[in-house]
C-alpha cells in the first residue's frame, strides 16, 4: 500500500457515546440524538456550526435523511455510509479527509445501530450473496473457530491449553466491561463458566462470542491547527488506514486461518503514516475488534503486539491485560461493551479520547497513557473475506 496519510492535520475535538445496551424504549434517533449532543457540548459547539456530516449504520437507515430529520438540519450536506463492522470507522475516515482536504472547516462523524427489536443476530442479511457458487455456507462463530485450531496445529498449542487462552481473552475483556457504565455486559465471568458454557460452534463457546446491542457514538473534528479553539485536550489524527479484502481467501489453499492478510496490511499502511517502528513499545493501548476471542487472538500478531507463534502466551501472561504492558480493550472490547454493527469504530475511538485524556474511570485507566499514542481496529466479514480499518490519534501533534 501507498498511502500518504493525513497525519496531524485533523484533530478530534469533541466525542459522544451512549451506552451500549437493548435499548427497548430507544429508537435510532434517540440514540444518535443522544451520542451528538454530549460531542457538541464537548466541543463548546451547536448543530449549526458543522459544516458536514458522515452518518454509518448497517442496517438501520438509510441516505444522509436518516441523520438530517432527528437533528432538524438545515440545508447540511450529510453522507451515508455503509462497510459491514467498520462503518462507523468509514465515516469518521470520510469526515477526517474532508477537514484535511480544507473542503470544510468543522465536521461530524457518527455511528448508530438499532436492530435489537427485529430480533437481528449479526450481518446475516448485510449483504447480497453472490451467485456464483462462491458464497460461504458456514455462521461467523464457525468461520472464526476454524482459526483456533488451526492455530495451535501451526504453533503446537494443545487443545486444552488453547481452550484457557481463549477463555483468559474473554476474561480480560469481561473484567474490563465490568469497570465501565456504558458496557453492555458488566459482570465479571470466572474462568471456569467461560470454559464450561455451552458449545456454539467448533470449540467457541458461548463467552467467546461477542454480543449485538444498539448504540451510538460521534466525533467532531478540525483542523489540527484549530484544534485548541475548542478543547485544551485534542487528539490527532496520525492515521486511517483502510482494506477491502477481495475475498479470495476462502478459495487460497494456501491460506491456512492462522492470520488476517487485511488487518496485517492495514497495520503496515497505519504504521507507516504515523510514523510507528515498534508498536509493542510506542502505542499506549489498542481498542481491537474481538467478534470472537479467536479474532483477537490473531490480531495482537498482525498488529505486531507479539511475534508469529507467541500471542498466546503473551494472552496467559497477562500483557494485553488492564494493568498490563500494552492494554488491549480497556473498556471491555465487543465482547463486553457491546457491538452496534454500525457504531462500534466510533466507540473504539471513543475509548483512546478517554484514556489518552485521562477521563476514564479511574478503576479501568491504563498506565501506560504517557506514551500518548492508541491504536484503535476493526473489522467486516470473516477470516479469508473481510474489511479492515486501523485508527491511530495521538495526544501532540508532530
Amino acid at each position: 500500500m501507498a498511502s500518504q496519510g493525513i497525519k496531524d492535520r485533523v484533530a478530534i475535538v469533541g466525542m459522544g457515546c451512549t451506552p451500549f445496551a437493548e435499548h427497548w424504549n430507544k429508537s435510532a434517533d434517540d440514540l444518535m440524538i443522544e451520542s451528538t449532543t454530549a460531542a457538541f457540548q464537548d466541543a463548546g459547539l451547536d448543530k449549526d456550526a458543522i459544516d458536514a456530516y458522515w452518518v454509518g449504520t448497517a442496517m438501520s437507515g438509510a441516505s444522509g435523511m436518516m441523520l438530517a430529520r432527528p437533528l432538524q438540519l438545515q440545508n447540511k450536506p450529510v453522507t451515508h455510509v455503509e462497510n459491514f463492522c467498520a462503518t462507523a470507522s468509514e465515516a469518521l475516515r470520510g469526515a477526517a479527509y474532508a477537514v484535511a482536504s480544507g473542503a470544510y472547516d468543522v465536521a461530524m462523524a457518527v455511528g448508530v445501530e438499532k436492530v435489537k427489536d427485529s430480533g437481528y443476530q449479526g450481518l446475516v442479511g448485510a449483504g447480497k450473496p453472490p451467485t456464483d457458487g462462491t458464497g460461504r455456507t458456514l455462521t461467523a462463530a464457525a468461520m472464526f473457530a476454524m482459526c483456533a485450531p488451526a492455530y495451535g496445529a501451526k504453533y503446537g498449542v494443545d487443545k486444552d491449553e488453547m481452550r484457557q487462552v481463549l477463555a483468559r481473552i474473554a476474561w480480560k475483556n469481561h473484567y474490563n466491561g465490568a469497570r465501565n457504565p456504558r458496557a453492555q455486559f458488566r459482570r465479571e465471568v470466572s474462568m471456569d463458566t467461560i470454559c464450561n458454557a455451552p458449545v456454539m460452534a467448533g470449540d467457541l463457546r458461548v463467552f467467546d462470542c461477542s454480543g449485538v446491542a444498539d448504540g451510538s457514538a460521534a466525533a467532531i473534528l478540525v483542523r489540527a491547527e484549530d484544534a485548541h479553539k475548542y478543547t485544551d485536550k485534542p487528539l490527532y489524527i496520525k492515521a486511517l488506514s483502510l482494506v477491502a479484502g477481495n475475498c479470495s481467501g476462502n478459495a487460497d489453499p494456501n491460506y491456512d486461518y492462522t492470520w488476517f492478510p487485511e488487518i496485517n496490511a492495514t497495520a503496515q499502511d497505519a504504521y507507516a503514516q504515523a510514523g510507528v517502528t515498534n508498536p509493542r513499545d510506542e502505542i499506549a493501548m489498542a481498542e481491537v475488534h474481538d467478534c470472537f476471542t479467536p479474532a483477537e487472538l490473531l490480531i495482537m500478531e498482525d498488529l505486531g503486539f507479539a511475534d508469529r507463534g507467541s500471542a498466546w502466551k503473551e494472552v496467559l501472561a497477562g500483557t494485553f491485560d488492564l494493568e498490563g504492558d500494552l492494554p488491549v480493550n480497556p473498556d471491555g472490547g465487543l465482547k463486553s461493551f457491546g457491538h452496534p454493527v454500525g457504531a462500534s469504530g466510533l466507540r473504539m475511538v471513543f475509548e483512546a479520547w478517554l484514556q489518552l485524556r485521562g477521563e476514564a474511570p479511574e478503576q479501568r485507566r491504563i498506565k501506560t497513557a504517557d506514551r500518548g499514542l492508541a491504536l484503535t481496529h476493526n473489522l467486516g466479514g470473516y477470516p479469508g473475506e473481510m474489511v479492515s480499518f486501523i485508527s491511530i490519534t495521538g495526544t501532540e501533534r508532530g
